[in-house]
């Protein structure tokens, strides 16, 4: 190790901290060419401190490592917070400049950087889709490992330097991504090296591993499949520590990928939080304590000691030693690598520069087209298994295409695909172990969070995936879709952040038919929460049968740029629309079923999702013939936004579909307000009549599932008939019988399936009858 090689990450560090100080407080006089005023300081003092020395330093030493070696390398930011120390480094680095002209390595580049940074219109306070060479949003914590073991997979020469600050790794996200090391083979793909930053303290305390002492600390990570190397001690002992430290994790690398050493490195950073900042303030501890961790002379545009205090900070750094002559000194420079090395400019993290399409079958090969509708039946997620499969045959030399599932691709009926890859693990196999080994392609962990962070490295990387789970628990990862959805609505305004594959959930396992596992698996609250995001370019879809299905699937593999969500179940169910009526359907996002229609209606029966067109079918069917003389339309809707919901910019002609005036009982899979929330805007929305999850379930049946929540054919035929007779459209006994009828079935049903734990025949073998 050469002295100038210390010397030159020692002043790279420097310079960063004093760009990351500086964005903080200063809107004028950024080079301290004269006494700092209150007029120079920013009106609001916005961002985080503490942990950005450590980013610095970090940063400069993984340059050092890059520069040496030539490896590829991707830097990921667990503390989001520290955009700052980010930003510097993007812009000493010259990566800023390359996007933002204004920000080019001069006094005037320096200004602009600074003055924008949490300034309205400028730079946002976290790490974004605006910063050059990221994949995360640094809003919200833990999402960081997860992500980094995305971007390995299937890019086998690139390491990712991931970056976990030790407030974060108190998340759960972080706690269970520490175990993707058993899912990702380095021989095959990239590695991630996780670094570890221990400062001590997160807004207002101390974190768990920094008050764990360095055998407990070891004994974790190496219980997780780690080799943790420990950095800690005085400044100098830390510069040389860290060289070695990468040095050493750089070659057991090497190793791992060559099979000639199992567990892969990690390193443990202990620095003072605040590291070089203000140490004490008014008889506080600042730096090596919480109280760093935001803003810490926070009164320094109306305080002289505070503006001393900020003052005295910022001319330690001894900037103008080293940037001269409107450019960074030679020493700074000789650690930054050439430019097509730079971790901001990583080609990886560039997704469009890397994204293929996807080769994709032609449905037809999987659809059933047989003129028998509503009589031939099959499972939606067979259907798609069967698709998949294909899916991965044809793109198995590309290897950009994986899916993600929380242990169900058995349950979930989709177990077609291990026809051409099987399940990735790297630990001990066992003889009757089922389709698993290190090449799979198909990653199963019961954590939601590592794979939705696996999805998101992989898809912002420039490939595909699907994230296959029961819908009740695809919830846990709200937040985290929330994040994302937010991260893909700004990236609309950035051009080079446009197309990337989308997101693409399926949701199966629906609560309609997890009555036999209860209450706590009936839970579609995933759809409305999305919906909910305006602006975003975000599908829900509720395919009616398996041809839809496919017809779905195939749109939303071929799309970029977007959330997509699949909502369909997995037992055997009627088909209902050929091949080429369901991409019709798609087309629109909905479609009048004229199959099942009269002209000039009395009433408008309308359905979304699978489960819930079968009972509304049904009570077409009934109704059809009890009551001959009465015009229904049927209507079904595969695409929620289409009539507007979850896009208020995208909305249908209402009246072509649902008339102007006549009464309107829609049957949806979802909670009842998702569909409410499009009708305030209708003239005359109360002759609309919502049916959907009203949060009633239990172990019980299918059908009892449907009946508890109003949903059933009965509760349907029953409100057409009170419809229908308040505007007189029906004969008043008519309508009187029907509805005896109809609630003596429900009180029948009930008692029947108490006694034989079952639906009876006529329900569960019902079909729908071609002719009247």
């Amino acid at each position: 190790m050469e002295s100038g090689e210390i010397t030159s990450i020692e002043k790279y560090v420097r310079a960063t901290n004093y760009l990351s100080a500086a964005q903080i407080y200063l809107k004028d006089n950024f080079l301290l060419e004269r006494k700092l005023e209150f007029k120079d300081i920013k009106p609001r003092l916005l961002g985080h401190w503490g942990t950005c020395p450590g980013i610095n330093f970090v940063y400069a030493n993984l340059n050092n490592l890059i520069k040496k070696k030539k490896c590829s390398m991707m830097f990921i930011l667990g503390p989001g917070h520290g955009f700052p120390a980010l930003q510097a480094n993007l812009f000493i680095e010259e990566t800023l400049g390359k996007f933002y002209p204004e920000a080019k390595v001069n006094s005037k580049g320096m200004e602009y950087v600074i003055k924008n940074f949490s300034w309205p219109y400028g730079f946002p306070s976290h790490t974004n889709p605006g910063t050059p060479g990221a994949i995360l949003e640094g809003g919200e914590l833990g999402y960081a490992l997860s992500t980094a073991y995305g971007a390995t997979l299937d890019n086998k020469n690139l390491i990712v330097a991931c970056l976990i600050g030790d407030g974060e790794a108190e998340t759960g996200p972080t706690a269970t991504a520490w175990h993707l090391n058993k899912f990702v083979d380095p021989k095959n793909n990239g590695v991630v090296l996780p670094i570890l930053h221990l400062n001590g303290y997160k807004i207002s305390g101390p974190t768990i591993f920094g008050r764990m002492d360095n055998d407990e600390l070891i004994s974790l990570f190496e219980g997780y499949g780690y080799d943790p190397i420990i950095v800690e001690g005085s400044d100098a002992e830390l510069y040389h520590k860290m060289v070695h430290a990468l040095e050493k994790s750089y070659n057991e690398i090497l190793k791992v990928k060559g099979g000639f050493s199992k567990h892969l490195p990690m390193i443990i950073l202990k620095t003072l939080k605040g590291w070089t900042g203000i140490r004490k303030l008014r008889g506080e501890k600042i730096e090596g304590n919480c109280l760093s961790h935001q803003v810490i002379v926070k009164n320094a545009k109306t305080s002289d000691v505070e503006l001393e205090f900020l003052e005295e900070w910022l001319k330690s750094y001894n900037f103008n030693e080293l940037f001269r002559k409107n450019k960074f000194i030679k020493e700074i420079e000789k650690i930054i690598p050439r430019r097509n090395l730079r971790m901001g400019l990583n080609k990886h993290t560039y997704a469009s520069k890397n994204y293929r399409n996807l080769k994709l079958p032609n449905i037809s090969k999987f659809a059933r087209n047989e003129n028998k509708r509503g009589e031939i039946e099959e499972s939606c997620m067979k259907m798609a298994g069967d698709y998949l499969n294909e899916v991965f045959k044809l793109n198995e030399e590309n290897k950009n295409f994986r899916m993600v599932s929380p242990d169900e691709t058995y349950s979930n009926k989709l177990d077609s695909i291990f026809n051409s890859t099987g399940r990735a693990f790297t630990m001990p196999i066992k003889s009757w172990d089922k389709n698993i080994g290190e090449n799979g392609r198909v990653i199963e962990m019961l954590s939601e969070h590592s794979l939705q962070g696996l999805a998101q490295g992989y898809i912002l990387t420039g490939r595909h995936c699907v994230f296959a789970s029961y819908e009740a628990f695809i919830e846990i990862i709200s937040s985290m879709a929330d994040q994302y959805a937010k991260f893909l609505k700004a990236s609309k305004e950035i051009k080079w952040r446009k197309g990337v594959s989308s997101m693409n959930y399926i949701l199966t396992s629906s609560g309609w038919r997890q009555e036999h596992n209860g209450f706590s698996h009936q839970n579609p609250s995933f759809i409305g929460n999305l919906l909910e995001k305006y602006g975003c370019d975000i599908r829900v879809y509720f395919p009616a049968d398996g041809n839809s299905t496919l017809a779905v699937l195939e749109e939303c593999l071929k799309s970029k740029d977007r959330i997509n969500v699949i909502v369909a179940g997995k037992t055997v169910e009627p088909i209902w629309l050929s091949e080429k009526e369901a991409k019709k359907e798609l087309k629109d996002g909905i479609m009048i079923w004229e199959f099942a229609s009269d002209k000039n209606p009395d009433i408008v029966f309308a359905s979304a999702g699978d489960y819930l067109t079968k009972e509304m079918m049904a009570a077409v069917d009934y109704l059809r013939k009890e009551l001959p003389g009465t015009r229904i339309r049927t209507v079904n809707v595969i695409e929620l936004t289409s009539i507007g919901i979850g896009n208020k910019d995208n909305k249908i002609d209402f009246e072509k579909y649902f008339t102007k005036d006549k009464p309107v009982i829609f049957n949806y899979h979802g909670y009842p307000d998702d569909v409410k929330e499009i009708l305030i805007d209708e003239k005359e929305c109360g002759r609309f009549k919502i049916h959907g999850y009203r949060e009633n379930g239990s172990t019980t049946t299918p059908f009892d599932m449907h009946v508890r929540n109003g949903t059933s054919r009965f509760h349907l035929i029953l409100e057409a008939v009170q419809m229908l007779r308040q505007r007189k459209a029906i004969d008043e006994k008519k309508a009187e019988r029907i509805i005896k009828e109809f609630e003596s079935k429900l009180t029948e049903h009930k008692e029947y399936i108490i006694k034989n734990g079952v639906d009876p025949n006529y329900i569960r073998l019902w079909q729908w009858q071609k002719d009247i």
